[in-house]
């Protein structure tokens, strides 16, 4: 009876049925809406997107600028330092030919050894770092001449023209053979005071001194003239360079 009973319910047909909730107008409205609102935020993140991007490229860009007005700023102030830098020397070539100049016109010729050595010595002490160098030779004017001294009172022909240009920052070599090559090479026909002269090669020079003008030079000599002004005619030199 009961397997009956089983089989009869599971034969009867379903009739019961879920309704479906009716699309009214507010549900439409809600969805609508929502639809509306998800568009929005939508729109709002790709505005936010497009913004941050401009920005970033716009930074960029900034940077790239700043980057490159640096350079050329850079750039303009290393042409002016440049330019500068020719100009101080244009105008210090200048005054030490003006200075030579005057060095050269100033001091008249006299005879060699110690009468002109008086003679040379009692002219007024030149300005400058030309006038300098010749000043502080002429100071040594009558000290003795002993190899390998080194002054105050004593030198031997290296040391007096590397002590003379030690006055205005130059650091020559010691010995004459070094001195010879030391600076630029001038031609013997074109020679300006300062000039230091040699004697021997180039490189293999065996004496030096400085040139004061007027055909004249200033050397620490020998042991039997010391430090004295003698006449080029007297005594030829071999060269000459220029370090000032």
């Amino acid at each position: 009876m009961a397997a009956a009973a089983g089989t009869a319910n599971a034969a009867e047909p379903v009739t019961e049925t879920i309704e479906l909730p009716t699309l009214t107008a507010d549900l439409s409205a809600q969805i609508a809406q929502s639809a509306d609102a998800t568009a929005q935020t939508a729109d709002s993140y790709e505005a936010r997107a497009q913004q941050d991007a401009a920005a970033v490229k716009a930074a960029k860009q900034a940077a790239k600028d700043q980057a490159e007005a640096e350079k050329k700023a850079e750039a303009r102030k290393k042409a002016e330092a440049k330019a500068k830098a020719e100009r101080e020397a244009a105008q210090e070539r200048a005054a030490r030919d003006s200075e030579r100049t005057q060095l050269s016109t100033s001091s008249a010729p006299s005879g060699s050894g110690s009468s002109a050595s008086q003679s040379s010595s009692s002219n007024s002490a030149p300005s400058g770092s030309v006038g300098t160098v010749i000043s502080f030779l002429k100071a040594q004017l009558g000290d003795a001449y002993v190899m390998g001294a080194s002054g105050p009172n004593a030198w031997d022909c290296s040391s007096l023209v590397q002590a003379a240009f030690k006055q205005v920052g130059v650091d020559l070599p010691r010995v004459s053979q070094a001195q010879s090559t030391a600076g630029t090479p001038v031609s013997l026909s074109n020679l300006q005071v300062g000039d230091i002269l040699y004697w021997g090669g180039a490189g293999s020079a065996y004496h030096v001194g400085v040139y004061i003008g007027n055909g004249q030079y200033l050397d620490a000599a020998n042991p039997g003239k010391g430090v004295v002004i003698q006449d080029l005619s007297g005594y030829p030199a071999s060269g000459a360079v220029r370090v000032l």
